[in-house]
C-alpha cells in the first residue's frame, strides 16, 4: 500500500544539478518538488538523493538455471546497491528468451520475485528472427546477439547474414540490437592450453583485434540498415575511435562499459583467480584509463555491470583453472559504488551520476525513469558518495558469494533505495519484498 512520503537533502540530483530540495512521493510517483525545506520532510542533510541506478546489461539466469542466480537473490542485491531498474539478458536462463513462448515463460518465472524493477531483452540466433517481430510487440526493450559463442550451446552467435536478416526488423522499431563484439577471423595462436591458470595467457587469447573488428562491422551494418545497434561491454580502447567516428556521422551506435573493466587493471589480477575471468577480457590499466576517458567525453555512454554469476563449481575457484572456468563476474550490487570507486579522480559527481540513471534510462526508453521530477517514477537512492565501506561475504546479497568485489574497499555507501515510493533497503537491510515491476516497452 502505497502513502504519501515527502524527503530533503541539500544534495538532490534535480534538473540537472546537486541543489537543496523536497521531494514529495504519492502513489509511486513524485507529486511535486520544493526548492526548499518543507517542515514535514525526512531530512537527509548533505545524502545525496537522485534518481535509482538503472543497470542494463544483468544476467539473471531464471527459469532454468536459478541455482546460479535468480530474480529473488538479483534483485535483492541491486537494491542493497541502490540500483531500482534492471534489463535481463535473454541468455543463461533455459529456455533462452528467443520466441515469444519463452519470453512469457520468463514472466511467469519472475512474477511475485521482483525487489527492483525489471526490463527484458529478446535474443537473436540463427533461424529466428521470424520471432523478433512477436516479441518486440510483447514489450522486450531490445535484441541481443553474440558473435562468437556465447558459452550456453542453446544460444549460438550469429552471422553476419543472420544480421542482414534481422536488422530490417529492428529498424522498423528503431529497436536496439545489443551485440557482444568479439570475432574470430582466424584462431589467435596461444598457449594458452599449457598456461591454463596464467591470466596474461588468458589475456592474449582473446586479443582486441576480435573486438576491434567486431565493432567495425556492427557499425558498418548499422548504417547500411539504419538499425539502432549497441555495443555492450566494450573492453578494447583501441575501437574508441570507430565509436567516435560513428556518433560523428549521426549513426543509430552506442556503447557501454562496465564496471569491472575500470576498476580492475590485469597487471594486478594474479594467476589461478577465476573470479576475475570474464568475456571480453580486462585488460591492462593504460586500455582502462582510456575507457574512463571515453565515459567523460561521451564517447561511451553509460556504465553497467553484465553480472553473470555462477555456482562454485563452475567457477573452476579450486582448481584456479581460466581454461575451462565459467566467464562472467557477479557485481549487479556493486555498479553504484564500483563505478563511482572507478571513476571519481576521473570526472566529478555531477558528471558522474548520468552515467549510472538518465544516460540508460534514455537508451532504453524509460521517460518516467532516471530523473526526479513530477510526474516521474519514484525510483530513488539515498547515498553517500565520500563513505568507504568494505564489501563483506556477509553482506553480499547475490546467489553465490562468489566475485573479485569481496574483501575491497568502495567508495559510496548506499543509506537507503526507493522503488515505486516504497522503501526497499536502509539500514543495511531489506526492508520490503517484491515492490518492483515489470518494465515492458510501450
Amino acid at each position: 500500500m502505497n502513502t504519501t512520503k515527502t524527503i530533503y537533502s541539500r544534495r538532490c540530483w534535480v534538473d540537472n544539478k546537486l541543489q537543496p530540495a523536497t521531494i514529495s512521493i504519492k502513489d509511486g510517483i513524485i507529486s511535486s518538488i520544493l526548492f526548499d525545506k518543507s517542515t514535514d520532510a525526512k531530512n537527509y542533510g548533505d545524502t545525496i538523493i537522485m534518481p535509482g541506478v538503472i543497470d542494463v546489461h544483468v544476467h539473471i539466469n531464471e527459469p532454468g538455471r536459478t541455482e546460479w542466480e535468480g530474480f529473488d537473490t538479483a534483485t535483492k542485491a541491486a537494491v542493497a546497491g541502490g540500483t531500482t531498474t534492471v534489463v535481463d539478458m535473454p541468455l543463461n536462463s533455459s529456455p533462452v528468451t528467443v520466441t515469444l513462448e519463452d519470453f512469457n515463460k520468463k514472466l511467469k518465472a519472475s512474477n511475485g520475485k521482483l525487489n527492483c524493477n525489471v526490463g527484458f531483452y529478446a535474443g537473436l540466433i540463427p533461424g529466428n528472427s521470424q520471432n523478433l517481430e512477436a516479441m518486440i510487440k510483447a514489450g522486450v526493450l531490445g535484441v541481443k546477439c553474440f558473435l562468437l559463442h556465447s558459452g550456453i550451446d542453446e544460444f549460438p552467435n550469429v552471422t553476419r547474414e543472420d544480421l542482414e536478416k534481422a536488422m530490417p526488423i529492428l529498424a522498423k522499431y528503431n529497436i536496439a540490437l545489443l551485440a557482444h563484439c568479439e570475432l574470430i577471423k582466424e584462431e589467435h595462436q596461444t598457449s594458452f592450453a599449457d598456461n591454463p591458470t596464467s591470466y596474461q595467457h588468458y589475456l592474449s587469447s582473446r586479443p582486441k583485434k576480435w573486438e576491434n573488428d567486431a565493432i567495425d562491422m556492427m557499425i558498418e551494418l548499422s548504417e547500411k540498415y539504419d538499425c539502432p545497434v549497441h555495443i555492450v561491454h566494450v573492453s578494447s580502447a583501441e575501437a574508441l575511435s570507430s565509436i567516435e567516428k560513428a556518433k560523428q556521422k549521426g549513426l543509430k551506435v552506442t556503447a557501454e562499459t562496465c564496471a569491472q573493466y575500470i576498476l580492475f587493471n590485469a597487471e594486478a589480477i594474479p594467476d589461478a583467480q577465476c573470479i576475475y575471468k570474464c568475456a571480453p577480457p580486462i585488460r591492462e590499466k593504460t586500455n582502462n584509463d582510456l575507457l574512463k576517458q571515453a565515459l567523460k567525453s561521451g564517447v561511451l555512454d553509460f556504465i553497467t555491470t553484465d553480472h553473470s554469476p555462477a555456482p562454485p563449481s563452475v567457477k573452476e575457484l579450486e582448481s584456479g583453472n581460466l581454461l575451462k572456468a565459467w566467464g562472467g563476474i557477479a557485481g549487479i550490487q556493486f555498479l553504484l559504488s564500483a563505478s563511482w570507486t572507478a571513476m571519481k579522480e576521473t570526472m566529478s559527481i555531477e558528471k558522474f551520476i548520468p552515467l549510472v540513471t538518465s544516460h540508460p534510462a534514455e537508451f532504453i526508453k524509460a521517460n518516467k525513469k532516471g530523473a526526479i521530477q513530477p510526474g516521474a517514477d519514484a525510483d530513488l537512492v539515498c547515498w553517500n558518495p565520500d563513505e568507504q565501506f568494505l564489501i563483506t561475504e556477509e553482506s553480499v546479497l547475490f546467489r553465490h558469494k562468489i566475485s573479485p568485489y569481496i574483501g575491497r574497499l568502495l567508495y559510496g555507501v548506499v543509506k537507503e533505495t526507493i522503488v515505486n515510493g516504497e522503501t526497499v533497503f536502509a539500514n543495511n537491510q531489506i526492508q520490503q519484498l517484491n515492490k518492483g515491476k515489470w518494465l515492458l516497452a510501450q
